[in-house]
């Protein structure tokens, strides 16, 4: 019996769209390249987890970037649960001049962000962000105390007359029902061993398969098939075995990220076959993130306490009246373990680092980055599996580097008021932030989906993750993602089967 809506990726654009979809009584099945997290001490072992292949991709994306002549592989981590098994739970949302060149308004998401915090459980303090954006419900819980780190930068950025709040976040804090968070350091870029993190697994799919949904995890969907202006099929790999597979739905909804997304259609021919086919790729967005070091005198987290709880928007909108874009925020984050710091230090310096790593602590400056149509996913050489991987050209504007610049200038200042003697800035190079290369807008010339995140000119074809983002705004992704997801969402559920 086919299904009625099959849904590629298990982030939060296919894990909402999939809770959406049983709880109006459709037959899901749910795609996902990797397989469910072994929730064991192996998870916390940075060994294993930053340095390691536990969930490592079996398949490398091609990257060239900040002006490589060449690509370089890419491997990224891959779980049922996606990027959200690893995040750090910020949950903030956009705000309404973000959706300025949208096709659809704050209004039109608002409610849907309100039902996203509700289901992810979010911890925060309405009112407490001075640049908090109108909403219709208080957050489901309120943010603890700062731990000590949190409050010496907490206590600096007061000093120079910044308005410093909580970080809204996605990590159970209270509900004595599930495990609860132990305040401790290995958190950001983890899976939870004890599952007090609410990631999706815990908080999301597990909900949507009580209602029915289906997983199948460690498969790769290679293309899908059409029938004209619609889609009646999507082959895929079996990883395990290698056999060629397929399966039928009346629905199809990609929710495979802002490189597996767009590479997914151009293999399968929308670039060609869709009137916004040109746009299956272009646009990449990332956030122009940058991390800065302060170097104390003293051990800034002796306790080895968590401590992502910072967050400042003082300067969000700077420079949207001269750039028309946010400049973004800053966030408390954390020191790399010990011993990754040693293994990416230069020969020679690694024990010194290494010891240096007790005496940091760290701001993440993330802004805004333009959607440039040169930023762009292509398709490169096949896999093990035979399917063409994401080849990725992206630079960085000159603009984005401004805004970027503009907040990292800041957070030294917050570093140094709370005591560090030397900053130093590091660039990221992941795409763990990535949105846009499928846009959504009001016409087929200006981007690849309509308003509701449909393939123009596919009846029955869905984009629900990130890629789907006109722009990037200056804050964390994935509570928009689950929001938009839960917006276009009935329209999936009441199109023509």
């Amino acid at each position: 019996m086919p299904y009625d809506a099959v849904i590629v990726g298990s982030g939060f654009g296919g894990a909402f769209t999939s809770l959406a979809l049983t709880e109006a009584g459709l037959r899901v099945l749910l795609l996902e390249r990797g397989q469910p997290v072994a929730r064991d001490d192996g998870d916390w072992d940075p060994r294993q987890i930053l340095l390691g292949d536990r969930y490592r991709s079996p398949s490398p994306v091609h990257v060239r970037q900040y002006g490589a002549r060449s690509y370089s592989d890419m491997w990224h981590h891959e779980t049922v649960g996606g990027s959200s098994v690893f995040y750090g739970g910020a949950s903030l949302r956009m705000r309404p001049s973000d959706l300025d060149r949208w096709p659809f308004d704050y209004d039109d998401l608002e409610p849907h962000y309100t039902r996203a915090e509700n289901l992810l459980d979010v911890y925060g303090l309405a009112g407490a962000d001075p640049q908090d954006p109108p909403r219709s419900a208080p957050y489901p819980r309120q943010s603890i105390d700062f731990t000590a780190p949190a409050r010496r930068l907490h206590d600096a950025a007061r000093s120079l007359g910044y308005r410093p709040f909580a970080l809204p976040m996605a990590l159970n804090f209270g509900d004595e029902s599930r495990p609860l968070c132990v305040l401790c350091n290995t958190c950001d870029g983890y899976p939870c061993r004890i599952e007090a993190k609410n990631d999706l697994t815990a908080m999301v799919l597990n909900r949507a398969q009580d209602q029915g949904l289906e997983i199948r995890a460690g498969v790769i969907a290679s293309r899908l098939l059409t029938d004209g202006d619609r889609v009646g099929e999507l082959e895929y790999v079996d990883a395990e075995t290698g056999e060629v597979c397929s399966v039928a739905a009346s629905r199809f909804i990609v929710a495979a990220g802002a490189l597996q997304t767009p590479a997914l259609l151009l293999r399968s021919g929308f670039d060609g076959r869709s009137p916004g086919g040109y746009w299956i790729g272009r646009r990449l967005m990332r956030h122009c993130n940058a991390v800065v070091t302060g170097v104390f005198r003293r051990q800034t987290n002796p306790e080895n306490t968590f401590h992502k709880q910072l967050c400042l928007t003082d300067f969000y909108d700077d420079m949207r009246d001269r750039l028309g874009t946010a400049t973004g925020t800053i966030q408390d984050i954390y020191t790399p373990a010990r011993q990754v710091i040693e293994h990416h230090a230069p020969p020679g310096l690694r024990r010194v680092a290494g010891w240096l790593s007790a005496f940091m602590q760290n701001l993440l400056c993330i802004a805004e980055d333009d959607p440039r149509v040169g930023n762009v996913v292509t398709l490169g050489e096949p896999d093990g599996f035979g399917v063409a991987t994401p080849r990725v050209d992206h630079e960085y504007s000159a603009a984005d580097y401004e805004r970027r610049d503009y907040l990292v200038m800041r957070a030294r200042r917050v570093l140094k008021a709370a005591g560090a003697w030397r900053t130093r800035l590091y660039e990221i190079d992941s795409f763990s932030h990535g949105v846009g290369t499928v846009g959504m807008a009001a016409t087929p010339e200006e981007g690849a989906l309509d308003p509701q995140g449909r393939v123009w000119g596919v009846d029955n074809l869905w984009v629900t993750d990130g890629s789907a983002f006109p722009t990037s705004s200056g804050v964390n992704p994935s509570l928009t993602i689950a929001a938009n997801a839960l917006r276009v969402a009935p329209a999936i559920i009441d199109a023509d089967a």
